[in-house]
């Protein structure tokens, strides 16, 4: 009965300590074990159970340290992404030039869709590619991927996940540790009821190990191949021209009139501003000629005249 005692204590400081240095999902599995430790302190007084914990304890936190240590990162975790729109030509061959491209550096396309757009007898295909390539070719790749058409819009992004990485690996370094010390209180438990509690805990803390696991592989992955998303379109042909003038539809007809008399009214503005200069320099050497002539006119006139007379009388 007292090793069963010795044995149910150890377990319950080995949750009550996983749980203060896992995170906060450890923290939230460990608060029923602080009341279960409380019910069983009470019940254990002698010195020999409180030796035993003490010294499981020991070797637990001692993994731990050492562990915490060891997830110190050498480098910073960047998680880098482009997108970009491109108008291409031949959206087929686009999308089969990033492909080889993205595949000679080493990386794939994850997704891609397209669509193909009518309109009358006239088509356009229009799609979305995403790419995942090195981390290192990066820069690499989005050159290839501008250079493939004219680009309509282009944008880069980094996030920083280093700290995220880095609790990642000490969370389940801790939960490793964890699972190894209740795999040896597994070996040494002998009660129905000691055996149930470690078999629960244990499985607790290898779901959440996996859980651990999964969404450190997932930003590891993120970091190592980043992601380029591209938009391709091809041109939209030219809307047709109606067969007869008549076929144009009412509105469209006068809207069309009124933008002609406009252009009609400012090109006539424009020439006359043109044409001011010129007139001005060569018709005013006419004008003031012009206004001499009609001054001097009855004078030309009336001598003209007088003659006449003359001529007459004789």
């Amino acid at each position: 009965m007292n090793r069963g005692r010795t044995i149910s204590a150890v377990l319950v400081v080995v949750v009550l300590l996983a749980g203060c240095g896992g995170s906060a999902g450890g923290a939230e599995v460990s608060g029923g074990g602080g009341a279960d430790s409380a019910d069983l302190a009470e019940q254990t007084a002698s010195q020999a159970v409180e030796r035993d914990a003490e010294a499981g304890d020991g070797g637990g936190n001692g993994g731990g340290d050492g562990s915490a240590a060891q997830t110190v990162a050498t480098g910073r975790s960047i998680i880098r992404t482009g997108e970009v729109r491109l108008r291409v030509d031949d959206y087929e061959a686009a999308r089969r030039n990033l492909t080889a491209a993205v595949e000679a550096r080493g990386g794939y396309v994850s997704d891609s869709s397209q669509q193909v757009h009518d309109r009358g007898e006239e088509s356009w295909t229009s799609g979305r590619v995403v790419l995942r390539v090195p981390a290192e070719d990066f820069s690499g790749m989005m050159a290839d991927v501008e250079g493939e058409g004219r680009v309509l819009e282009s944008s880069t992004s980094t996030q920083d996940v280093t700290d995220q990485v880095v609790d990642l690996q000490a969370r389940l370094e801790n939960l490793r540790a964890e699972r190894d010390r209740l795999r040896e209180l597994y070996q040494r438990a002998n009660d129905t009821e000691d055996v149930l509690a470690v078999e629960r805990r244990l499985s607790e803390v290898q779901t959440e190990i996996e859980r651990t696991e999964a969404r450190l592989q997932s930003l590891q992955r993120r970091v190592a191949y980043s992601t380029i998303t591209v938009e391709m379109t091809e041109p939209r042909p030219d809307r047709p021209a109606p067969d007869q003038w008549y076929d144009t539809p009412v509105l469209a007809a006068f809207l069309d009139s009124v933008h002609g008399v406009g252009v009609v009214l400012r090109a006539t503005v424009v020439a006359a501003a043109y044409a001011a200069p010129y007139l001005v320099v060569f018709l005013t050497p006419f004008a003031i000629a012009g206004g001499l002539l009609y001054r001097y006119r009855g004078r030309i006139l009336g001598g003209d005249g007088g003659g006449d007379s003359t001529d007459d009388e004789t």
